[in-house]
């Protein structure tokens, strides 16, 4: 069989559409649904945070490293794998720790700022490193659910 060059990128980002009435914008934090992406804040708000985050986990795709205007329906790269740094409110984190998106102002998901989670079916990643002292960035592994990072067993 001949040599055939297979490489097309960094395998760790897949590409994907969006819808043309939603804004991405670069580190949004991104789930699949439908075959388009979709940031956070677009999750359908479902009774409190908790459950919210729970459906958002279910579609986690990871994190959008392009962005995408309103009126845009082109594929954007999004990372599903990775150490992300992300905002949180000030705070205390051990490696390991489980993170998801946190709560806006309103029936809102943050699009690029995460909080601590009880669970693992509401995250979309594990703290990276120990913050002894109050943060209020965090680094974060990402666990794309979507990608094939954890099983469905753990929702």
């Amino acid at each position: 069989m001949a040599n055939v060059y297979r490489y097309r990128r960094d395998g760790d980002g897949v590409t994907a559409p969006v819808t043309i009435t939603d804004l991405i914008e670069l580190g949004d934090i991104v789930g699949l649904a439908s075959g388009q992406v979709k940031n956070a804040e677009d999750t359908t708000w479902d009774t409190n945070i908790a459950t919210t985050q729970t459906a958002f986990a279910k579609l986690f795709l990871g994190v959008a490293m392009e962005d995408s205007q309103v009126g845009e329906t082109a594929e954007i790269l999004v990372k599903t794998e990775g150490v992300f740094e992300f905002i949180c409110a000030a705070a205390q984190f051990e490696v390991g720790d489980l993170v998801g998106p946190a709560k806006q102002t309103g029936d809102l998901m943050e699009n690029q700022t995460v909080v601590a989670v009880a669970t693992i079916g509401l995250a979309i990643g594990r703290v990276a490193k120990d913050y002894a002292a109050n943060t209020t960035s965090v680094l974060v592994k990402l666990m794309s659910t979507l990608h094939g990072y954890r099983a469905a067993a753990e929702l």
